[in-house]
């Protein structure tokens, strides 16, 4: 099925990978990289729809074996609000954003499995490409699910990929069952009551109030959470005061609750609750607890993992293969697809720096192996 010059076709994933490392955007705000790739796959004759769920592009491939079912494979095409540290010669040109988790790897890999489709479609069915903005906000598959992703490109089964730094390049792991964790962003607002810091009694002090509030929400994973199951919860910002002699009368305190089951995700939140109006009734003050953004596991079905886990023996072989890779308690938004439909996501070892970290950078040796992947997805799926 692939009857193409891999070794030019890697030299051309490295360039372009390279010029969307070189030229970050934010979520939503995709709108060179959507040109980019539409121009791409524009042309090699494929069949383009852009402006899905605001920057989305969709690529439709289909087989000249004639009718069958419909496949989806994603990329991610967002970058993240930091600033690089790779002191790479294709470095970010642009001031705080950076592709910092390897979306620019993605997009190549995808545009490089395009290619490959594109000149071989001997396949029964369709191939929905389908490329992503917005993943690092968990927001962008909605938005394009919201503007009929689903309706306007029918998908039997969906398939998508994400480097994985503790994997090194060359191997391929996979899972059944929740691959990524959930995602719950929260704040909680403690309003005391202000005052001087040499009378504290005639005060009542929230940053003592939300240091007991911090330390009482670390009990909820290691007290209140079966240690079989699995939760993380993390107070990441605690803001308050203006001055050192100022007692404030309000703390902010931000944080992520992360979760691999839809039951113990609802346990944390609602124990997360009750904390913030024990502490309120202790305290005698306002506690508010605000439930900013929810996003569920991601999910891969046995059916979908089993296709992964054949297509990886014949890429990179069963000792390159982990098929019960333990997951991450990262988060991505290709979970609300997979609640839709059934299909499993799949890690690509890339080796280095983490993901988030300012010295991370895809490794391009690692695209092949990802368009590989893609291809003999779809020729086991759709053969």
């Amino acid at each position: 099925m692939l009857s193409v010059d891999m070794d030019a076709l890697a030299r051309d994933m490295t360039e372009w990978r390279r010029k969307l490392h070189s030229h970050p955007e934010l979520a939503f705000q995709e709108h060179e990289t959507a040109a980019f790739v539409a121009e791409k796959l524009r042309g090699w004759g494929i069949e383009t729809h852009t402006g899905i769920g605001g920057t989305g592009v969709v690529g439709v491939i289909r087989g000249k074996a004639g009718e069958g079912d419909a496949i989806g494979l994603r990329a991610d095409m967002d970058a993240l609000p930091m600033a690089e540290q790779t002191g790479a010669e294709y470095q970010s040109t642009r001031r705080n954003v950076f592709h910092g988790c390897g979306h620019d790897g993605h997009t190549t890999v995808l545009l490089g499995t395009a290619y490959a489709l594109s000149r071989n479609p001997d396949f029964r069915g369709t191939v929905h490409l389908i490329f992503q903005p917005a993943e690092e906000t968990l927001l962008g598959g909605l938005a394009m699910m919201d503007d009929g992703l689903f309706d306007r490109f029918p998908c039997d089964e969906i398939f998508g990929l994400h480097n994985h730094p503790p994997l090194p390049s060359g191997k391929v792991g996979v899972r059944v069952g929740s691959q990524l964790s959930a995602c719950d962003l929260f704040r909680i607002t403690v309003r005391g009551v202000g005052g001087h810091a040499a009378s504290p009694h005639r005060a009542r002090d929230p940053i003592v109030i939300g240091s007991a509030l911090v330390q009482a929400v670390q009990t909820i994973a290691s007290r209140s959470i079966d240690p079989l199951q699995t939760a993380v919860v993390s107070i990441c910002q605690f803001n308050a005061g203006t001055a050192p002699n100022i007692i404030a009368d309000t703390a902010t305190l931000e944080g992520t609750v992360r979760t691999l089951d839809r039951q113990v995700q609802a346990d944390v939140l609602r124990r997360l609750k009750e904390i913030c109006a024990g502490i309120q009734a202790t305290y005698d003050c306002e506690v508010v607890f605000d439930h900013l953004q929810t996003s569920p596991p991601t999910v891969n079905a046995p059916g979908p993992v089993q296709t992964v886990i054949e297509a990886g023996r014949a890429v990179v072989g069963d000792d390159n293969l982990d098929p019960d890779i333990a997951p991450l308690m990262a988060s991505e938004d290709f979970a609300y697809m997979l609640e839709r439909r059934p299909g499993a996501y799949f890690f690509l070892g890339n080796g280095g720096a983490m993901c988030h970290h300012p010295k991370f950078d895809f490794n391009d040796a690692s695209a092949p192996i990802g368009v590989r992947m893609f291809v003999e997805i779809v020729r086991r799926r759709l053969g």
